[in-house]
């Protein structure tokens, strides 16, 4: 089946260097060095990436964070939760957003 994102795609993440090496070299450092054990452990580095993935609707990162997750020993359980999470923060961003429209019909209705 063909689709707009080709997950075959996501194997040439590596050569995005290609037309820019400079700043690939910089982004792949940074990257790395965001995802080596530290305060975090890498497992629960990756249930985070796998939330964001979903807020952000990256259909690449969805598919290497579950991959990911998997190999780093978590359920489905809880990779559905971290998914729940993200979409709790993403529904709540967009309400508390509504505190501005509430401010300006109180405003205008002055």
């Amino acid at each position: 089946m063909k689709t707009y994102y080709n997950p075959e795609d996501l194997k040439k993440f590596g050569s995005i260097g290609e037309l820019q090496k400079s700043m690939a070299d910089k982004f792949f450092s940074y990257y790395n060095e965001v995802f080596a054990e530290g305060a975090l452990t890498a497992r629960e580095k990756s249930l985070i990436a796998l939330a964001v993935a979903h807020a952000l609707q990256c259909p690449y990162c969805i598919d290497a964070y579950t991959t990911d997750t998997l190999e780093k020993g978590c359920d489905e359980e809880q990779m559905m939760e971290a998914v729940h999470v993200a979409a709790a923060i993403r529904g709540g961003a967009s309400l508390v957003h509504s505190t501005q429209m509430m401010n300006k019909i109180k405003e205008i209705s002055m």
